[in-house]
């Protein structure tokens, strides 16, 4: 390919205009102490607490103004709640320290003289964070990785949740969802009380949040490092933000040779055309050979064919393509109580990406059995997504051991390739009413400059107001919340996406990326190699490729 000259593709760009999306940080302010670390809003005022002054400040929202200041009821609080009349504050009690050991105490104060009401034992040890939810109080403790839900009354726990990452800090509640802020991860998580399953991630607004509240429509985030609250919109209209942006060189080959000893004829070798989509923007198309035509199958995906008319004993044929995109970091940002109706989806697509094709069988006494026992509201789009993930997260693991089989016999052996898990849940997710199709990619296995003949394939299902969303039940059978979320509505940049289909194609069959059809005259051995190079753009251009 270095020495060829590449007949270029005219592909036509588009500047992908993005409404606001929820995590954008709209207001900042000072707080009036060093280190400062529980935060709470009174309908008023905010509340923040500091673990070096000892000290209760109540603050103008306006400016961060001082309007009272108390002291606070223990020497390492760590977070506040506001109940509605009353200030909560959790500590970590280092009273007992000759016997390296301590216990967290939850304290409800007068918030008109700081004056301390109760003392409740708090669940744990290591309270990081307070939210109350109208009802209860929510702790998360930072030693047990854990949330629980506690009552006010004498802190008899409740409910336990893990927490969904390694550092859990400051916790809010917006009336229907808890939020919860990650230290190490610099990341705020949205999260269902009933089960503990993360339903989205936003970017922290700085390097070490920990106080949370919430009013309205955002998070407040107080920040130890920068000594300052901000003020996070969560309610945006945007659908995805888009980050880290990877400039690379894409080269894929398909790769034939005969070893005979008969002579193959009417050689089709089809390569997938990758286009503009949210994840990535393709700049170039450059064949190492003219195609001998451009098709569509009847999913709408393009493919460039190479014809060989006869491939003799020993003969060989390579085709490429090389693609230059940038592909990004794409985070979707999801709203179960959004989602609408499974009859908000438009008319077209459901016809298309309901039907039944021979991988799926969506009759099938499993799949129809698999869809009563995973989905518990059959009515909204988001839950009907999320119940058959954590379903197959649960009922499934990845193993290759190769072939694709139908998805019934996939489920009922409870292993499967990334292409049979995306076979089992489409199947599943079209028998339950939600129209959902596959895309197939080319990745970069870790550095830039890398190769792929592994290839992977997920799934994509349609949600109303959102779209088209990536969701990969091989990739989140994880152990951590967060790591199960981030393979729901989230792709990283290390995908060139080539194929989005809907089932059997005329072209790719059920292949993705790449595939071919041929005849034979006699008896033919043929070695077929399909691999993609990745190459920084900048690497490529400096080398005068």
């Amino acid at each position: 390919m270095k020495k060829t000259c590449l007949a270029a593709a005219t592909i036509l760009l588009f500047a992908l205009a993005l409404p606001a999306a929820p995590g954008r940080v709209a207001k900042r302010f000072a707080v009036p102490s060093e280190c400062a670390t529980g935060l709470a809003f009174d309908g008023e005022a905010f509340w923040t607490v500091d673990m070096e002054t000892d000290k209760l400040y109540r603050l103008d929202p306006a400016d961060g103004r001082v309007l009272a200041e108390f002291d606070a009821p223990g020497y390492f609080c760590t977070a506040l709640a506001w109940d509605g009349r009353s200030l909560w504050a959790a500590d970590m009690d280092f009273t007992n320290t000759s016997a390296e050991e301590y216990c967290g105490k939850l304290y409800q104060l007068d918030p008109k003289t700081g004056r301390t009401l109760k003392v409740i034992m708090a669940p744990a040890s290591d309270p990081q964070g307070l939210a109350w939810d109208g009802v209860s109080l929510w702790v998360s403790d930072n030693g047990t990785r854990e949330l629980f839900q506690v009552s006010p009354d004498d802190g008899t726990t409740i409910k336990t949740l893990k927490a969904p990452a390694g550092d859990p800090r400051g916790l809010a509640w917006d009336g229907r969802f808890l939020w919860l802020a990650d230290r190490s991860e610099d990341e705020l998580y949205r999260i269902d009380p009933e089960s503990g399953r993360v339903l989205m991630i936003l970017p922290a607004p700085g390097p070490h949040s920990w106080g949370l509240t919430w009013i309205k429509d955002s998070l407040w985030v107080a920040d130890y490092q920068k000594d300052e609250v901000a003020q996070v919109v969560v309610f945006e209209d945007g659908a995805f933000t888009r980050s880290h942006p990877r400039e690379a060189v894409v080269t894929i080959t398909h790769d034939i040779i005969n070893f005979g000893p008969g002579t193959v004829i009417d050689l089709d070798a089809y390569l997938a055309l990758p286009k503009n989509r949210s994840t990535q923007e393709i700049r170039s198309i450059d064949y190492s050979r003219p195609p001998d035509g451009r098709l569509t199958d009847r999913w709408g995906q393009d493919v460039a064919r190479f014809r060989r008319e006869s491939l003799k004993p020993g003969e060989r044929v390579v085709s490429k393509m090389r693609v230059r995109a940038t592909i990004y970091d794409v985070m979707y940002h999801l709203f179960p109580e959004k989602a609408g109706s499974l009859e908000d989806i438009p008319a077209d697509i459901r016809a298309r990406f309901l039907a039944d094709d021979d991988k799926y069988r969506l009759k099938d006494p499993v799949i129809q059995a698999a869809v009563r026992e995973a989905v518990h509201d059959p009515d909204n789009p988001y839950w009907i997504a999320r119940d058959i993930y954590d379903y197959l997260r649960l009922k499934m693991e990845y193993k290759r051991i190769g072939g694709w089989d139908i998805a019934p016999t996939v489920l009922q052996r409870g292993s499967g390739s990334c292409s049979e898990y995306a076979f089992v849940y489409i199947a599943m997710c079209r028998a339950a009413g939600l129209p959902a199709r596959y895309v197939g990619s080319v990745v970069a296995r870790g550095e830039e400059a890398s190769f792929d003949f592994v290839y992977h394939r997920w799934v994509e299902v349609y949600l109303p107001g959102a779209g088209w969303i990536p969701v990969d039940p091989s990739g989140g059978d994880m152990e951590s919340p967060r790591g199960q979320a981030m393979y729901f509505g989230h792709l990283d940049n290390r995908f060139l996406i080539t194929t989005e289909s809907g089932g059997g194609s005329e072209y790719l069959k059920w292949d993705y990326n790449t595939s071919e059809t041929w005849q034979a005259d006699g008896r033919v051995q043929l070695r077929l190699e399909m691999m993609a190079q990745w190459e920084p753009a900048g690497r490529v251009e400096g080398a005068g490729k």
